[in-house]
Formats: structure tokens, C-alpha cells, sequence
């Protein structure tokens, strides 16, 4: 009982030191109580305080949420309260060593991008359904499904695209001028698909839409308004209502990604497509291939799920 007396005032006070002199906001503050309390309750089964744990101890919650089927994310956000609550421990001399210290971070806590697959991003590009007929309903479809094969071809961000300019358009030569984060201007490649649907929403949808008005941006919403972030993200979110799950814009660039990786392009070329600053970045996506080959290996290879039959 002593030990949980402890334990609670030792949080106690750790936690009036973040509503009080870090101003954290209570659900933050909240957020930090939830982690620690679940950690303390940890080591009293164990018979131990908070001051005494040891670095084990320490890892041994953390594989404890793993097995318990806690997402790394979360996982990592507990060691994150970890470290604050034994560095202000350490701080106001309550301990003499910090038990969190060199703990590597486990790989799963790398949170891989998620992707769709080949036929769920045929339906996606489809377009949102609509309920009604009418020249306005047709113009919409065809403007969504440009603004949808660009996405999926370029890899745009929500901003990108919504930002694209006619005079970016480069279709005679195949491909698009984005200005990314950083204002850094990079030559994204569209293909055919790209191309065929965007050349005719200019021809026959944009003017409809524009209604005589002028507008610097390639896609436009009636009377040649602007096209906002949260209207795209419904339309992905609309276009993907009739697949397996729903997708968002940030799903569209990393399929791209990971596609193109799945069919052998290089890094360095991804890397520029993607527009990231550090090809460690983009390495991400190769861990999304392995993960498929593994998959489709143990699905199709006789040996590959496990123990043989008993005729093999």
C-alpha cells in the first residue's frame, strides 16, 4: 500500500507540474495521467515503485502493449510520458538514474503509409456517384475524375492540387510544374490516362464551370471559385464510397508511391516524384513492397503458409 501511496502522490505532483508551469491543456494533462497510472498499476504487480524501476521494467510494459495488441503509435506515445515523468523525477531529485534511458525504439513503431490496392484505386478513379443527371452532374464527374488521375499519378498533396495553375500545365509535354512545401518547384510526369481526361476537361467542363470568369487555377468549382482543401478530401472520401474502404487524398499519393515501387522504380525516382527532401523518406515505401511480396508469397507458394500437409 505504501508503494501505491507513493506512486500516486509522485503523480500527483508531476502532473501539477504540467497543468501549472508547462500550461498543458487538460487533455493533454488527462492524456499523461492515463499513460502513467497504467504504468504504476504495471509495476505493483511487480511489487515495485515508481522510483525504483528498472530499465527491464521499462521494457517489459512496452512489450506487454505489444502483445496486448497496442498500435506502435500509441506504444511509443507511452514511452514519450515515460521519459518526461522520470526526467522531472530526475530533475527534483527524486531518483538518482533514468530507467527510459537507452531503450531503442522498436521498428513497428514506424507508422507505414497506407495504400490501396490496384482494383480498389480503379473504383476510386471513377469518381463520386451522383444522383442526378444534367449537364452540371456531367461537368462535376469529369472534373472530379481529372483532379482523381492526377492525384494518383503525380502523388500530389491536397495543397498541391488544389493550388495547380494553368500555366503549371505542361500537357503537350506530359507533365505538371507542383510547387510543394518550401515553395520547392518539381516536374511531376503524368501519364496517358492523366493526360486524356484532363485534356478533355478543359475542352469541354472547365469554360462550363468558369462561366465566362477568369481563374488562374487548373481545377475550379462553379462560377470559377476556388476549390477548397476540405471539398477535395469529401471527393475522395465520396469516390471511394463504392470500394472495399474508404480513402483519403494522403491514400491516393502513398498508392503511387507504393505501386510504382511494387513495379521496380528506383528510389531516387520516387524520391523526385514525391518531392521529399531526404530519400530516408521514401523509404518507407519499400517496407510496404516487402510487405506485399510477403504476403503473396505465403499465399501462392505450397510451402509458404507454415507447416506442410501431411501428402507433401
Amino acid at each position: 500500500m505504501q508503494s501505491a501511496d507513493l506512486n500516486q502522490r509522485l503523480l500527483d505532483s508531476f502532473l501539477d507540474y504540467l497543468k501549472v508551469e508547462k500550461g498543458l491543456a487538460p487533455l493533454s494533462v488527462s492524456a499523461y495521467r492515463s499513460d502513467l497510472e497504467q504504468y504504476s498499476q504495471f509495476l505493483l504487480k511487480r511489487k515495485r515503485g515508481l522510483r525504483e524501476a528498472r530499465r527491464q521494467d521499462v521494457r517489459d510494459f512496452l512489450n506487454s502493449l505489444f502483445s496486448n495488441g497496442v498500435d506502435g503509435r500509441s506504444v511509443a506515445r507511452k514511452l514519450s510520458a515515460l521519459r518526461h515523468f522520470y526526467k522531472y523525477l530526475l530533475l527534483d531529485h527524486y531518483i538518482a538514474g533514468d530507467p527510459t534511458l537507452n531503450i531503442d525504439t522498436p521498428r513497428q513503431w514506424k507508422v507505414l503509409p497506407k495504400s490501396l490496392a490496384a482494383d480498389e484505386i480503379q473504383v476510386v478513379l471513377q469518381g463520386p456517384p451522383r444522383t442526378k443527371d444534367g449537364r452540371l452532374s456531367q461537368a462535376l464527374t469529369v472534373r472530379d475524375r481529372a483532379m482523381l488521375e492526377v492525384f494518383y499519378a503525380g502523388a500530389l498533396r491536397v495543397s498541391e492540387i488544389v493550388n495547380l495553375k494553368l500555366e503549371d500545365l505542361k500537357l503537350e509535354l506530359g507533365y505538371v510544374l507542383v510547387h510543394g512545401k518550401g515553395d520547392k518547384e518539381r516536374i511531376v510526369p503524368l501519364g496517358r490516362a492523366a493526360q486524356e481526361i484532363v485534356q478533355q476537361y478543359l475542352r469541354d467542363v472547365r469554360p462550363a464551370l468558369a462561366a465566362g470568369k477568369a481563374s488562374p487555377f487548373l481545377f475550379v468549382a462553379r462560377g470559377a471559385r476556388r476549390i477548397t482543401r476540405q471539398r477535395v478530401w469529401q471527393m475522395v472520401n465520396a469516390a471511394s464510397a463504392q470500394s472495399a474502404r474508404h480513402a483519403s487524398p494522403h491514400m491516393l499519393r502513398h498508392s503511387c508511391a507504393t505501386h510504382m515501387v511494387e513495379n521496380g522504380a528506383d528510389l531516387r525516382t520516387v524520391q523526385t516524384i514525391l518531392g521529399h527532401a531526404d530519400i530516408s523518406t521514401t523509404q518507407v515505401y519499400t517496407h510496404l513492397a516487402l510487405d506485399r511480396l510477403n504476403r503473396v508469397y505465403k499465399q501462392h507458394h505450397p510451402r509458404g503458409k507454415g507447416r506442410a500437409g501431411k501428402g507433401a
